[in-house]
């Protein structure tokens, strides 16, 4: 708990809109396991095709070393067990108010905007973790980019296991999949389309 709190402070000190250094990881005692592959198919490939909506995005995520996750390798994530021990983890990147409205089931709240309050509840696992997945609202919303470049340099993650939700929470919705309200583990759930797209101060959505 103490080096854990360590971390905490230097990230904390160096903490910028940006990006800012850290130590690489101090306190895991155990190396994870290898990771299990993720399944791919046809749809993960359609990703990259050019006539994709999704093709500028994946491009510009790998120039920055980090991976799309479409929609059937993140639910194939939501339902893999490892889930249970934050071995995978989702990590939400909009707001306070547009996650206590509806968030993935079980992720973690990290406001990039807000950095500082959120890095004592995300530092740990995300070093921990084997697979992780940001999402924001999706669509033209990049919040979940910028955090995902941000934790991911900070605490020098490995590029392998950073994954980005292109579709975000609109298409987490409109898929029918589970939506937990308030707080993370609050146990009050819905699959309502609205509770994605619930305007946040000042009318806006991200």
């Amino acid at each position: 708990m103490a080096v854990i709190g360590a971390t905490l402070a230097f990230v904390a000190q160096g903490l910028s809109p940006f990006r800012f250094a850290l130590a690489r990881d101090h306190f895991l005692g155990t190396k994870p396991g290898p990771l299990p592959e993720v399944e791919t198919n046809t749809t993960g490939a359609a990703l990259t095709a050019t006539n994709s909506p999704l093709a500028p995005l994946s491009a510009r995520l790998r120039q920055q070393g980090l991976q799309l996750a479409e929609s059937n390798q993140v639910v194939q994530l939501f339902r893999d067990p490892r889930r249970g021990q934050d071995a995978v983890i989702f990590i939400d990147s909009r707001d306070a108010e547009h996650y206590r409205a509806g968030h993935i089931p079980g992720a973690y709240l990290f406001d990039r905007f807000r950095p500082e309050d959120y890095l004592t509840n995300v530092v740990s696992v995300c070093l921990a973790a084997q697979q992780i997945v940001f999402y924001c609202l999706g669509g033209d919303c990049d919040d979940s980019e910028h955090a995902a470049l941000l934790l991911r340099d900070s605490l020098h993650l490995s590029n392998e296991k950073v994954f980005v939700y292109g579709g975000g929470m609109n298409e987490w919705a409109a898929g029918g999949m589970p939506i937990e309200l308030g707080a993370r583990n609050s146990g009050q759930f819905t699959n309502l389309a609205q509770s994605a797209t619930a305007p946040g101060p000042g009318g806006t959505n991200r």
